[in-house]
């Protein structure tokens, strides 16, 4: 029986590439979207087409009897999960002064409530099975802080305090929680950023280029695979050096 591994937000850059890499580890794929359901279906069938497993489950991650329901979906169809990526995000960024009360709490439930109730959800069932691999996808910006992001600053920086303290909790039930940090990657977020903004970024980058999404998508299958198994509470930055 394949092992069950779940990537939500995965019609985005960094959610497909973790999916096909998990994909051809070997793993059947539970595909989370919320409003890109055409998107995770095309990737189901490029799954299915490589002799692989996977199904597209819509949730609003946001709401913890949403995502509840779609883990009860994930593990009557496709069998208990033992892998979890929380990789579901999205930005919207402002400066403080001009930063709304929705701008603030749209980020901060969907990048760091969502990983939340998502965890909350499997962490009792991986805890029985003694086993389960959570990965949260945080971001270069949580540790660095950034221009015009508070919010997203804020909610990357704190799902990488929720990830130290899950690990803590749940290292006896041989359940590993680990963070990873992208530093600017390749994807349509970026490359929608004008051209002089982009290269002031690569200005920062001591490898001068911006990664590619498979290099986050390795650094996840090196986490929930075997030489992965007695890392927990780490948080690994994949970032071309920018920081250190």
């Amino acid at each position: 029986m394949k092992n069950v591994a779940l990537v939500t937000g995965a019609p985005g850059a960094l959610g497909r590439a973790i999916a096909l890499r998990l994909a051809r580890s070997g793993h059947a794929l539970a595909l989370h979207y919320h409003t890109r359901g055409e998107a995770a279906r095309q990737l189901a069938a490029e799954i299915e087409v490589e002799a692989g497993v996977a199904a597209p489950f819509h949730a609003d991650v946001r709401s913890g009897a949403d995502v509840a329901l779609m883990i009860s979906e994930i593990e009557r169809n496709l069998g208990p999960l033992a892998v979890v990526v929380n990789n579901a995000g999205l930005v919207r960024d402002r400066t403080l002064s001009k930063m709304t009360d929705e701008d603030w709490a749209v980020v901060l439930d969907t990048n760091l409530t969502g990983a939340f109730n998502v965890c909350r959800s499997v962490s009792e069932g991986m805890r029985e099975r003694k086993h389960g691999r959570i990965v949260n996808i945080s971001s270069i910006v949580g540790a660095t802080g950034n221009y015009g992001q508070a919010n997203y600053a804020a909610s990357k920086a704190g799902l990488i305090g929720f990830t130290k303290s899950l690990a803590r909790e749940l290292a006896r039930h041989n359940v590993t929680v680990n963070a990873l940090c992208p530093g600017f990657m390749e994807s349509p977020m970026v490359r929608g950023v004008p051209p002089e903004v982009q290269q002031t970024i690569l200005a920062q980058i001591p490898m001068r280029r911006f990664g590619e999404p498979d290099a986050v998508a390795e650094g996840v299958a090196y986490l929930v695979g075997p030489g992965g198994g007695y890392v927990t509470g780490q948080v690994l930055h994949v970032n071309g050096g920018m920081y250190m």
